[in-house]
């Protein structure tokens, strides 16, 4: 009897203790309890600009100058819809006032008169909070599927505009570089009177929209697209008004006006015809004193990113040795 006994108590605990824990997995998915994780990502994609020389208005022109971007992020998620991510950003910034009039010149005098371009690499770093539409499960092994999200945050962004030089039919070794446009003060800048030179460094205001697709447990990719409006007006080194000639030095006598040059400044691209029919139609498109138009809009830019992400694993929780 003693045996039953014991039997018959071992067999009633063990189901005591299967109903306890079926009960206690039923509250779980009822009232699930979010396990924080984090994740790295790695990805490439396009970037475009825009500012003086692609004007916000036929924001479609600025794909004619598509370029690249390829960033690193670290994104924490703190709760089924709430996540902060950092992440660092490097991109290529292009504009060209002769390939965003080229279609149609006459209707942009002012722009293909006035000839300048540039290029630009910039370094982002960035803060954004993440909002996820559909909530994540328990931990990172249940997340949905497909996942949509915004963001926004807040940047800052290293940046040094460059140009191409003019031919030089005399020194061919020194024409068409690439030169740094900032230390040429174009506009005059640091002169009496005159605004002091721009800062390499500015802030900026990321906001955007994505999407993630669920791989397997440790892998998720996604895309995202998402728009940089900056503080500065001089990622393209154009945002006044032309400067009087006499205060310029060096480089800067032939880099700060390109509107009597008959090639493209970054091309090198015949232009003599057109710029012929303006001048004869449109002489005041290369003859006034606005290098930039100032207005409401500051430069910026639009990056799309497509991306792999790891989901980063939690820590292993052993069971205590009695």
């Amino acid at each position: 009897m003693r045996y039953k006994d014991i039997l018959s108590t071992g067999i009633l605990s063990a189901l005591l203790l299967c109903g306890s824990v079926h009960e206690g997995v039923a509250q779980r998915r009822l009232n699930p309890r979010f396990s924080p994780y984090s994740t790295v990502s790695f990805g490439v994609g396009t970037a475009n600009y825009y500012g003086d020389l692609a004007n916000y208005k036929q924001p479609f022109d600025s794909f004619k100058l598509t370029r690249w971007n390829a960033a690193l992020a670290y994104t924490r998620h703190f709760t089924p819809k709430i996540a902060a991510r950092a992440s660092f950003t490097y991109a290529r910034l292009v504009g060209d006032d002769y390939m965003a009039s080229k279609g149609n010149p006459a209707k942009n005098a002012v722009q293909f008169a006035r000839n300048l371009h540039f290029r630009n690499d910039v370094k982002e770093f960035a803060i954004t909070g993440m909002y996820q539409f559909i909530p994540e499960g328990r931990n990172s092994n249940d997340r949905p599927k497909i996942a949509p999200y915004l963001f926004l945050g807040i940047a800052l962004v290293a940046h040094s505009p460059e140009a191409r030089t003019p031919l030089n039919e005399t020194n061919a070794d020194s024409s068409r570089r690439w030169v740094k446009l900032q230390p040429l003060s174009t506009e005059g800048q640091g002169q009496p009177g005159l605004s002091k030179p721009y800062s390499l460094i500015t802030a900026a205001i990321p906001a955007g929209l994505g999407v993630r697709y669920a791989v397997n447990e440790n892998f998720s990719i996604g895309g995202e697209i998402g728009f940089r409006y900056t503080f500065t007006d001089y990622l393209d080194d154009v945002g006044s008004n032309y400067a009087d000639p006499a205060i310029l030095q060096g480089l800067a006598t032939t880099v700060a006006d390109r509107r009597l040059e008959d090639a493209a400044a970054r091309k090198n691209n015949d232009r003599t015809a057109a710029r012929a029919d303006i001048l004869a139609s449109n002489p005041e498109a290369f003859a006034g004193p606005v290098r930039g138009a100032k207005g409401l809009l500051t430069d910026g830019y639009l990056i799309t990113n497509f991306h792999v992400i790891y989901i980063i694993p939690g820590k292993i929780k052993c069971p205590p040795i009695r």
